[in-house]
C-alpha cells in the first residue's frame, strides 16, 4: 500500500481491504478521493479472485463526509454526480459484498458510504448521523432514500429533520447495523464475516445480493432522479454557502431561506 494514496488496497485471500486514507480530513471525500474510490470498488468488482469488500478509515474516523472545501472551490458536482454518485458508491449496483468497518464517526456522506454497504460492523465508540439539515443541504448520497427504505417514517423523518448524532447501540436497535463491538476488536470482526462470506458458493453471493435489493429498492432510480434535483438546488443556494461557513466558523447558521 501507497501511504499517500487517498483510497489504499489491500488484499487478504479472497478479502479485498479499502482504507479511506485522509486522517487529517477525517476521511472527508474531495474529487480525487471519490475517484480512487470508485477505482478501488472497480477493482474488486472486476478481479475474480476478490470475493468481498470491507471498506474502513485510517485513522480515529471512519469518514466525516464530503469536504465542504469542494463546494467553496464549486468542485462538488463532480464528487456529487459523477458515475455512481457520492464516492463511485452510493448509487452503485454491485456484484460482491462490501461490509463497513466503522470506528468513532460516520456522518453526513460518511454515514451514506456506510447505508450504500451490504453489512456494516461498528465499534461501541461509533457515532452516525444525517446533519445536511444542519448545514441547508439534504442527505443527497442515498442518506434519504436509504432511511425511508429501512425505518418506520416517522423514524426516518427524525433522524432528517433533526439531523442529531445517534450511537452504535441505537444504530444496531433501529437494524441500520450488524454488529457493534469494542474498537479493538473492529478489524477482527470485519474480516471474520468477510471470510464466512468467501466459504459460501460466488453465484449463491450474487444472486442472493441481487434478489435482495430488487426486493427492497423498488422504483429507485426515479428516487435518485428526485434525489438530484433537489441536491442540485440546494448546493448553489445561498443557506448552503451560509451552512459550510457557520460550520466552519463553529457558530450558529443564520439561514435566508434562498
Amino acid at each position: 500500500m501507497d501511504a499517500q494514496e487517498k483510497v489504499q488496497f489491500e488484499e487478504r485471500g479472497g478479502i479485498a481491504i479499502i482504507s479511506l486514507n485522509r486522517p487529517a480530513q477525517r476521511n472527508a471525500l474531495d474529487g480525487e478521493t471519490s475517484d480512487q474510490l470508485r477505482a478501488a470498488i472497480d477493482r474488486l468488482e472486476r478481479e475474480d479472485h476478490l470475493r468481498v469488500g470491507i471498506l474502513r478509515g485510517n485513522g480515529p474516523v471512519f469518514c466525516a463526509g464530503l469536504d465542504l472545501n469542494t463546494i467553496a472551490n464549486n468542485q462538488a458536482d463532480e464528487v456529487l454526480f459523477g458515475p455512481d454518485r457520492f464516492g463511485g458508491l452510493v448509487s452503485r449496483t454491485r456484484s460482491k459484498p462490501l461490509i463497513a468497518a466503522v470506528q468513532k464517526a460516520a456522518l453526513a456522506g460518511g454515514f451514506e458510504l456506510a447505508l450504500a454497504c451490504d453489512l456494516i460492523v461498528a465499534s461501541k465508540e461509533a457515532i452516525f448521523g444525517l446533519p445536511e439539515s444542519k448545514r441547508g443541504l439534504v442527505a443527497g448520497g442515498g442518506g434519504a432514500i436509504r432511511m425511508a427504505q429501512s425505518l418506520p417514517k416517522v423514524i426516518a423523518n427524525e433522524i432528517l429533520l433533526l439531523g442529531e448524532p445517534f450511537g452504535a447501540e441505537d444504530a444496531k436497535k433501529m437494524g441500520l447495523i450488524n454488529r457493534v463491538v469494542e474498537a479493538g476488536d473492529l478489524e477482527k470482526a470485519s474480516l471474520d464475516l468477510a471470510e464466512a462470506i468467501t466459504k459460501n458458493a460466488p453465484l449463491s453471493i450474487r444472486a442472493s445480493l441481487e434478489l435482495s435489493r430488487s426486493c427492497w429498492e423498488g422504483s429507485e432510480e426515479e428516487s435518485w432522479q428526485l434525489n438530484d434535483r433537489l441536491l442540485k438546488s440546494l448546493i448553489d443556494s445561498e443557506d448552503a454557502a451560509e451552512g459550510a461557513v457557520a460550520f466552519k466558523e463553529k457558530r450558529p447558521a443564520v439561514w435566508q431561506n434562498r
